[in-house]
């Protein structure tokens, strides 16, 4: 976690959102690393120009960020997909999104970006969900959409689509886990179109991306990013509406679900979330009791400055790489703490918060050499800002 040095500021030119694009797509440059290249070097331009060295530091020979020539055909892909090009920081950018220590830097979107300055409540569920489970998703979108909120989702067959259809006519905002012109599964088609057409699609995903297993967990830490509160309407024991849950909970959100029979394994995970301390929900007046009036929402969302909220450390120009040579175990033992982040790292994801306090270091300490492990590959950045072992 980082503070900026100076106001953080969206691109201005189309120069600039082509160095941001090619930052963020270039290899092992996450969102973290985005954003902290950018507080430490001022621009993407200087950012990419100081990739190479970083990465020699971290002993990635022959580093190349992301070609000019890749990130100006994406632009075009999009542009002749009707998408459009939203930075953070940018007025239309989602503020309960931006406050989020993992935002997007940048996404594509298709419709009506307005929507995305309103307040928005989630709604997912199961994908073979119950008839009755696709009453309640109906009930509760449309009750919430004539209530004044955005209904956001993904767009998955079943409790999704029904929220987005039941939504159209008060709002809705579809999040997708390939390209934002790449409709998943392939059913949902005619609605991803009426939804383009009455409410918006976004992703952060280059246009014609069809979709990967790892994608779902990061579209999930959006909807649950743009949302006030996340409704489970029907989700089995283990289920991607359970990860949803679990990231809105670190986020601070609004959690609730929709309890339903012992014997139904469809429920199992909406009873755990109950169980565990989650808002029974029997309609759309329960959650609208949960969340407060919409006049305090609104003021919530509504913040008139979208940059990135200040952090906790300072962070400190990245020094000159010293040539990198052999191993990475090499490496790691010529910086005992790199040794020491490895070793509290491990296939359980860990907050950087909390790797700060078992180091006993200062962020500022730690910040430059997670940097450099990322580089690596030695360390990977889950959904929510955690990070593992690689």
């Amino acid at each position: 976690m980082f503070s900026y040095p100076t106001p953080f500021t969206p691109p201005t030119t189309e120069d600039d959102r082509l160095s941001w694009l090619r930052l963020i797509r270039s290899h092992r440059v996450g969102v973290a690393t985005f954003y902290r290249l950018l507080a430490e070097h001022g621009t993407a331009q200087e950012a990419l120009a100081a990739l190479p060295d970083l990465a020699r530091a971290a002993g990635v020979r022959n580093y190349d960020p992301c070609p000019e020539a890749v990130a100006i055909k994406e632009l075009k892909t999009g542009r002749l997909a009707g998408a459009q090009l939203l930075c953070m920081g940018e007025p239309s950018y989602p503020a309960a999104l931006a406050e989020t220590s993992d935002a997007p830097p940048v996404v594509w979107h298709m419709g009506d970006v307005a929507i995305l300055n309103r307040p928005m409540i989630a709604i997912v569920g199961a994908r073979g969900a119950s008839s009755l489970g696709m009453r309640m998703a109906r009930r509760l979108a449309q009750g919430l959409g004539q209530a004044g909120y955005v209904v956001v989702s993904g767009l998955a067959r079943g409790i999704d689509a029904e929220a987005h259809r039941s939504s159209l006519a008060t709002g809705t905002v579809a999040v997708m886990a390939g390209g934002v012109d790449h409709v998943y599964p392939a059913e949902n088609a005619a609605l991803a179109a009426e939804i383009a057409s009455k409410g918006l699609r976004i992703s952060e995903q280059p246009p014609g991306l069809e979709p990967m297993v790892r994608h779902f967990p990061m579209r999930n830490r959006i909807i649950a990013g743009m949302a006030r509160a996340v409704v489970v309407v029907e989700a089995a024991a283990q289920s991607g509406s359970l990860i949803t849950a679990r990231m809105a909970l670190d986020l601070g959100r609004e959690v609730l679900a929709v309890p339903g029979h012992p014997f139904d394994g469809r429920a199992a995970g909406c009873n755990m979330l109950i169980r565990d301390g989650a808002t029974l929900v029997r309609g759309p007046e329960d959650v609208l009791a949960a969340i407060g009036s919409l006049a305090e929402t609104a003021r919530t969302n509504d913040a008139p400055d979208r940059r990135r909220p200040a952090r906790n450390d300072h962070p400190r120009p990245v020094r000159d790489p010293a040539p990198a040579s052999g191993s990475a175990a090499d490496r790691a033992e010529r910086n005992p703490l790199h040794g020491r982040i490895l070793h509290h790292l491990g296939p359980s994801p860990l907050s950087e918060d909390q790797l700060i306090r078992d180091l006993a270091l200062s962020a500022a300490e730690v910040a430059p050499e997670l940097v450099l492990l990322e580089m690596e590959g030695q360390i990977q950045r889950a959904p929510g800002g955690l990070l593992m072992r690689a």
